[in-house]
């Protein structure tokens, strides 16, 4: 059994176990948030030895650590020189040491999935189920299912739970502390554990022991219960009909089941969603009109087509939803000009009306309704600019999101200016450099509020996709977005960072029933080797750009 760690005064052992098979090369180790768990350094990690158990195979491994420790986790296959291969899904697992630990207690722990128990030698038992083992119910615990469509402890008062081991404890009792994760509660749940004996409430639900709410879906409660009643049996019950059973002794591992959740859902393109609002094509705030119809249909998912600007060429061929001009930054055409201000003069006012007679059509015309809408809200950037640009709001958005979105604006001017957004044809601007960005959108030039302009339109199409997205989970309603895999060859990115694309070729289809000749989208490939050397920064900054 692999070991870790130095003997500390005051220490404990702490020894982890968890059924796992491998294949040939594979090994096991745990990494965590303590510098006796490597500090998520995983070479640094503990390391488990496989063992055979009947028709399992448990790896185990113990590290020493001081009574009262506290750390996140996680598990880890590794290769024979460490080197990740996966880990384990779901969010960091969390290790509380309970009151009452003694030098020389060894502290056994179970894992299975998210499902856990301590046993503490002739002290205390902790059962916790944190999840189930399938996969599928780990998806519950992602923050959509969890925030939005089982947000019932959303406003709940968390309380503070540990296990109390009194002095006069009577030598035939035991601290057992029932803990479990319920993200699929619905609101105005409770979690009561009921049991066989006296203090389990002897079946009745009334009569159960009650759940505290302590945070990130975890219920905790504390019991002590007589030696002489185990094995024990009991449910985890509640208005959902979460259930849990366990029949077995001490350290037996069990997990909960639950009735299959099953939900619905819609997918349609942003342009699609029209209102009496909308300038000619659906808008976001045109949203919230679509999440009610979705809550009154008993669907709990709105999943769009990629919203990224693809202005690339400025012609109707533009409305491709997965060439993206930016990979960050939103499209203008999904701008509501009449939220841009409280103050618009009656005369642009009027204009919008007319531009509305023109544009509500069956048809959407993409190059209408950009160039109108783009138009109308210069008009109105010119009365607000410095009230909006010097509002501690605007200040924040352009310092959270200036990475993506001063390069966005510049490429903007100057694929106005060239009239064309191919950059080679930008003469000394066609190498991007810090250096020359810094000149191109600094105060003072004859430019600066066409750049100011891009950022305004980003702005307000930052507040009204999040004014539609808040609205959606106050709803229930997942609102999910898509992700183009490629981007334009003519786009910020390529321009920004050449080296991350191979140019010289690009992505597509081979022959299929569709096409018998395949589909070249024209999109480069990634040069995969160059971006390993950051860690992937490119794509981690545009996976986490999200609303």
């Amino acid at each position: 059994m692999a070991t870790s760690g130095k003997k500390h005064l005051n220490s404990v052992t702490l020894l982890f176990k968890l059924p796992y098979y491998t294949q040939w090369g594979q090994s096991l180790l745990i990494a965590g948030s303590e510098p006796a768990l490597g500090s998520w350094n995983v070479k640094q990690g503990v390391s488990l030895s496989p063992v055979h158990q009947d028709s399992e195979l448990i790896w185990c491994g113990s590290v020493s650590v001081v009574a009262g420790f506290t750390s996140e986790y996680k598990y880890y296959v590794v290769d024979d020189k460490k080197n990740v291969l996966r880990w384990e899904a779901g969010e960091k697992r969390k290790l509380v040491l309970p009151e009452g630990v003694k030098e020389g207690d060894v502290i056994e722990i179970r894992d299975w999935w998210q499902v856990l128990i301590i046993f503490i030698t002739s002290v205390c038992i902790m059962f916790s189920t944190v999840s189930n083992a399938d996969a599928s119910e780990a998806l519950f615990f992602r923050s959509a299912f969890k925030n939005v469509i089982f947000n019932a402890t959303e406003g709940v008062k968390k309380e503070s739970q540990s296990v109390s081991l009194n002095k006069s404890l009577d030598p035939e009792d035991i601290v057992v502390q029932f803990v479990i994760s319920c993200p699929r509660l619905v609101s105005g749940s409770t979690v009561i554990v009921t049991g066989s004996n006296p203090q389990l409430g002897r079946w009745q639900t009334q009569d159960g022991l009650k759940l505290s709410y302590v945070g990130d879906s975890l219920w905790k409660a504390s019991c002590a219960l007589r030696k002489s009643e185990f094995p024990i049996k009991y449910p985890f019950a509640n208005d959902c009909s979460l259930n849990l059973l366990l029949d077995a002794p001490l350290l037996a591992v069990g997990r909960y089941h639950d009735a299959p959740w099953r939900g619905a859902g819609v997918a349609v393109p942003m342009f699609s969603i029209r209102s009496d609002e909308d300038l000619g094509v659906g808008e976001f705030l045109d949203l919230k009109l679509l999440v009610d119809w979705a809550v009154n249909s008993g669907f709990h998912l709105v999943q769009l087509l990629p919203i990224n600007d693809t202005s690339v060429h400025g012609m109707w061929w533009d409305s491709y939803p997965y060439s993206s001009l930016s990979v960050f930054a939103l499209h203008p055409l999904y701008l509501r000009v009449q939220a841009l201000s409280d103050a618009i003069p009656v005369d642009v006012k009027e204009e919008i009306q007319q531009a509305k007679k023109q544009l509500d059509k069956k048809d959407v015309d993409y190059e209408a309704a950009l160039s109108t809408k783009l138009s109308i809200a210069r008009k109105i950037f010119n009365l607000e600019k410095e009230k909006v640009l010097n509002s501690s709001s605007f200040k924040q958005f352009l310092s959270e999101n200036e990475e993506w979105l001063k390069p966005y604006a510049a490429f903007c001017f100057l694929r106005d200016f060239f009239e064309t957004s191919d950059h080679s044809q930008w003469g000394r601007f066609s190498q991007f450099s810090k250096d020359k960005l810094d000149k191109l959108i600094c105060e003072g030039t004859l430019h600066h509020d066409i750049i100011r302009f891009h950022y305004y339109v980003q702005y307000h199409l930052y507040i009204q996709l999040s004014e539609a997205a808040t609205y959606a989970r106050k709803k229930n309603v997942i609102l999910k977005g898509d992700l183009p895999i490629g981007v334009d060859r003519n786009s910020v990115d390529t321009w920004v960072y050449p080296t991350l694309f191979r140019m010289n070729t690009a992505t597509g289809a081979p022959p299929d029933y569709f096409d018998k000749n395949g589909q070249n989208w024209g999109f480069p490939t990634y040069n995969w080797e160059e971006m390993s050397k950051d860690n992937y920064g490119w794509w981690r900054a545009r996976l986490t750009q999200v609303i």
